[in-house]
């Protein structure tokens, strides 16, 4: 089974569709920075990257809060909180092999 089980649309809906849209933009503008402005790509998929831990980051805060709030929860819920807030770090980890990827292509050869 794989570690991110669920359709790509529940994935988006959970991991919180702000930052999961922001990181997609910036998926679409890696493949036009490759078309058009090359020497954008490292920092298009550097910013995914960061936009993906500060979503984690915001998520487990709210997280910590609810939790704080709640006072004794199962391990089921903690845990998969936890699956849910690592979502968009994923994400935004794909984005940025992506964006090497595209560097690699384009990068001059010798």
């Amino acid at each position: 089974m794989l570690p991110l089980s669920g359709n790509i649309f529940t994935l988006f809906v959970e991991a919180g569709a702000g930052f999961m849209t922001i990181i997609t933009l910036m998926l679409i503008a890696l493949f036009f920075a490759a078309w058009k402005a090359p020497a954008w790509i490292k920092e298009i998929g550097l910013l995914a990257l960061a936009f993906g831990f500060l979503a984690t980051f915001i998520g487990f805060i709210q997280a910590a809060d609810f939790i704080r709030s709640q006072g004794d929860l199962s391990q089921n819920v903690i845990w998969g909180g936890v699956k849910v807030g690592l979502i968009p770090t994923a994400y935004g980890i794909i984005v940025y092999i992506v964006s090497l990827v595209l560097r690699i292509i384009k990068k001059p050869r010798i």
